[in-house]
């Protein structure tokens, strides 16, 4: 069985910590965690993650930035990401559906639940 790659983008640092914790601990996958598009583009591109659980708002480059660049490169076009917001009105849910991305989980999440969830989207058992 191979041992899932997260990579989190999220600039707020507890966000980064608690899912990461989670993640580790809880569904036993590896996790890099980083707080700019910039270096989660560069991430990407090196260690090749499962899937990208993605901030929407961030400082300089924003979440829908971040992944026109994942989707512009033929290194990470196939890496599907997960939005990971608190700022989501009905008519964005439909917006992100048409973006690409495999899920939308909206904060307050449940910390024990997330990796459920991440699983649950991506279709993994």
């Amino acid at each position: 069985m191979t041992v899932k790659k997260i990579l989190i983008v999220d600039d707020e640092e507890r966000i980064r910590e608690v899912v990461s914790m989670c993640l580790t601990k809880l569904a036993k996958w590896e996790v890099i965690a980083v707080a700019t598009a910039m270096e989660a583009i560069q991430k990407a591109l090196e260690w090749q993650p499962h899937a990208i659980l993605l901030d929407v708002s961030m400082p300089n480059m924003n979440g829908l930035e971040m992944l026109q660049q994942l989707q512009g490169h033929p290194r990470t076009v196939s890496i599907p990401v997960i939005f990971l917001t608190a700022k989501v009105q009905p008519n964005e849910k439909l917006l992100y559906q048409q973006l690409g991305i495999a899920g939308l989980i909206i904060k307050p999440f449940n910390p024990v639940e997330i990796a459920k969830e991440i699983s649950h989207l991506l279709g993994w058992t």
